[in-house]
């Protein structure tokens, strides 16, 4: 157990990556270690993860183009360029190679990264969601919720203003093995106002909005495979092993693990398994 003197303070900082303003929270010191949060969420989701990460690693955990406190352009989201945003953060900040992770839509965005920069990144961590042109994408276990991937627009941003937390309870709870178990009320009222800010749910919206031409993206990069080693974390109850099969048709060196009784809030619902995992692959 660390001492108060040990214990690590997280840094909230921000740069300008290619002409976008980012966002990041920071911590520790060593070989670099990048996590890229998901959709409902922002850079905050990693806290726990940072904490134990930094005892041993220099962690950056950015807010996305469009997301937390980061810069809201009106375009470029999709995962092909969110990549090359983070990649200007990397150079900017002068880490090198790195070790990297995303869930949700951040393993899109990390895996958009790999693929572009391959020689770049020394190992990779995907989590729970899938990757958009990759092998039976179609007919992936959020199939029933649809609706969500097309909700975007005039209409949609008119139904939500104002009832952004609405919206997003049925992700935080119907996305859960557990809805009491799931996202905790402080991190729910800290995320449903994050994304109040003006701009922050069209924003949201355009990431669903570019998955056609995420699609043909990844279709192209599966052509060649990873080569570095990649661990994918997956709910039982939520994608179960289809992003693990995902990550065997991109990769050469994947290890698929199924964390049992967890739906897709991986971090929030499974601490206990998923921390130490992540610790062992990323950290050094």
């Amino acid at each position: 157990m660390s001492s108060p003197s040990q214990t690590t303070e997280i840094e909230s900082r921000f740069v300008d990556a290619a002409g976008v303003r980012l966002h990041y929270l920071t911590a520790g010191k060593g070989d670099p270690v990048v996590l890229l949060h998901g959709y409902a969420q922002n850079s905050h989701m990693w806290r726990p993860l940072i904490a134990e990460l930094a005892k041993t690693n220099l962690v950056i955990a950015p807010d996305l183009r469009g997301f937390g406190q980061s810069a809201r352009p009106e375009s470029g989201y999709d995962k092909k360029t969110m990549a090359a945003d983070i990649h200007a953060l990397v150079e900017v900040l002068g880490l090198g190679k790195v070790r990297l992770a995303g869930h949700d839509i951040g393993l899109m965005v990390a895996y958009a990264y790999a693929a572009q920069y391959p020689a770049e990144i020394e190992r990779i961590a995907l989590m729970d969601a899938f990757l958009p042109g990759v092998g039976d994408w179609h007919n992936v276990w959020l199939l029933r919720d649809l609706w969500h991937f097309h909700f975007y627009g005039k209409t949609p941003l008119a139904l939500v203003e104002g009832r952004e937390r609405i919206y997003f309870e049925h992700f935080w709870n119907d996305f859960a093995a557990d809805p009491q178990r799931s996202v905790s009320e402080s991190d729910r009222q800290f995320y449903a106002a994050s994304y109040a800010q003006p701009g922050a749910m069209r924003a949201g919206f355009e990431v669903f909005r570019a998955f056609e031409q995420d699609g043909k993206d990844f279709a192209d990069f599966a052509r060649t495979k990873l080569a570095m080693p990649m661990l994918v974390l997956t709910g039982e109850k939520a994608s179960g092993d289809f992003l693990i099969v995902q990550g065997r048709l991109v990769a050469d060196n994947v290890e698929g693990v199924v964390v049992k009784g967890s739906g897709h809030w991986l971090i929030d619902e499974a601490p206990e398994q998923v921390i130490p995992k992540l610790v062992e692959f990323l950290g050094h």
